[in-house]
């Protein structure tokens, strides 16, 4: 489900991006699965139509979905190995009692990967 936080500075087609590119990356959305179409999911999230279509065309950009006439849909091989997913959860539970927030996370782990070439 995607929870829409009016408190959040994100804009609300970056709430949806990140929430669906999430779950298609841990596997909660398998590959051919099909998303609810803009229409329905705007008037699910209390929403514009053209929010829900600006998240379904960045997903696409990514190559996360493919979109048709038919509808969009979770393209096939786009999940995280389960090796990367079991080194997320290690690292979570690492940082679990850390004063370190999602960002300071995110960015531990951007200087990480950068430093490693």
């Amino acid at each position: 489900m995607i929870v829409l936080d009016d408190d959040d500075p994100t804009p609300p087609f970056e709430q949806i991006r990140s929430q669906v590119a999430d779950r298609i990356r841990v596997g909660e959305l398998a590959g051919g699965h099909r998303l609810p179409s803009v229409r329905q999911l705007a008037g699910d999230l209390r929403i514009a139509a053209g929010t829900v279509a600006r998240a379904y065309s960045a997903l696409e950009a990514e190559g996360l979905i493919e979109t048709s006439r038919t509808g969009a849909r979770v393209r096939d091989g786009v999940t995280l190995p389960p090796a990367a997913r079991t080194a997320a959860r290690r690292f979570v539970r690492a940082l679990a009692a850390e004063p370190v927030d999602l960002e300071q996370a995110l960015s531990a782990v951007r200087a990480e990967w950068h430093a490693r070439a």
